[in-house]
């Protein structure tokens, strides 16, 4: 069957369609992909503005087009942080779900993590060992640790990197003064929130998944001549003061840096740079399944049963 999974993030709206059955690797088929930013249309109540509302109908409106253009058989469809915390979600979703005929979903930081936890196990296998999963995300950081497809632990915290960025970041280039201390309020946060069971992992295989990790390990492997499969936590420091002296223009210009990706990949790595010290991680090895695929598991494991 042909399932499509629209992803309505923080920073896009993403049309992922998948060939996929019970028992084999779902296969990608083709995507369609718009840069929003709903952050970005947030008022001052903390509702998305009505730009930000029309903007996002015409996404999801063309993502559902390409959908039923390519004879997809069901969209998956789900919101994560950027919606999930407006104070006008529920309105919006009722609204989109009324016009656009789809069923989007909520879903909340735990299940994030759990789903991309799910696509991460079944990428690595039971060989893999125990995992510990990163994800950092336009609002929110989720990990995940465990040794079953279902983890033991997990937790979300609002510690993306397009929320850091508006929140902290507010020039082109940044100042040491504005890294430094969104660096002791990244450490803070972590500090007080991570869970003992978190803390202690005892797990043996490292993953990060998703658009941030994979910008900064190939940006590791342009600067440190590394395996872009993997990033180690020691390049980080010196990533961070090279690319907060460069403009979103020249960060643009790097092998791997979209436009919308070149402001926020500075809070992206002291968002990764922290989290990695806090759970004693030297490496993480890069997994190319996340969210989504964990989605479109999830469904097919439920039609197998």
């Amino acid at each position: 069957m042909r399932l499509g999974v629209l992803d309505v993030g923080s920073n896009t709206i993403h049309l992922q369609v998948m060939d996929a059955h019970p028992g084999a690797r779902p296969s990608p088929a083709t995507n369609f992909k718009v840069e929003l930013r709903l952050t970005e249309y947030l008022d001052r109540s903390g509702s998305i503005s009505d730009t930000g509302i029309a903007l996002l109908h015409k996404a999801i409106g063309d993502a559902v087009a390409h959908a039923n253009e390519n004879q997809t058989d069901e969209i998956l469809a789900f919101a994560t942080s950027a919606i999930r915390e407006a104070k006008n979600g529920a309105e919006i979703i009722s609204e989109i779900n009324r016009e656009h005929q789809i069923d989007l979903q909520i879903l909340n930081g735990d299940e994030e993590a759990r789903m991309t936890f799910l696509a991460v196990r079944r990428w690595l296998g039971w060989s893999a060992g125990k995992l510990l999963v990163l994800d950092i995300g336009g609002g929110s950081l989720e990990i995940a640790s465990g040794v079953d497809e279902n983890p033991e632990a997990t937790i979300s915290l609002p510690l993306g990197a397009a929320r850091l960025t508006r929140d902290f970041l507010g020039n082109d280039s940044y100042s040491s003064k504005d890294v430094k201390f969104l660096e002791e309020f990244v450490s803070t946060k972590l500090e007080d929130e991570l869970p003992a069971i978190l803390r202690v992992h005892d797990a043996n295989h490292f993953v990060a998944t998703s658009k941030t990790f994979r910008t900064l390990a190939r940006l590791s492997g342009h600067m440190f001549n590394e395996n872009p499969k993997y990033l180690e936590s020691a390049n980080l420091k010196a990533m961070i003061s090279k690319l907060a002296d460069m403009t979103n223009k020249s960060r643009a210009e790097l092998p791997g840096v979209s436009t919308s990706r070149a402001q926020q990949i500075v809070a992206g790595a002291i968002v990764a740079r922290a989290v990695m010290a806090m759970l004693d991680i030297d490496r993480v090895e890069i997994c190319p399944w996340a969210l989504r695929e964990g989605i479109v598991l999830r469904r097919l494991d439920w039609l197998n049963n």
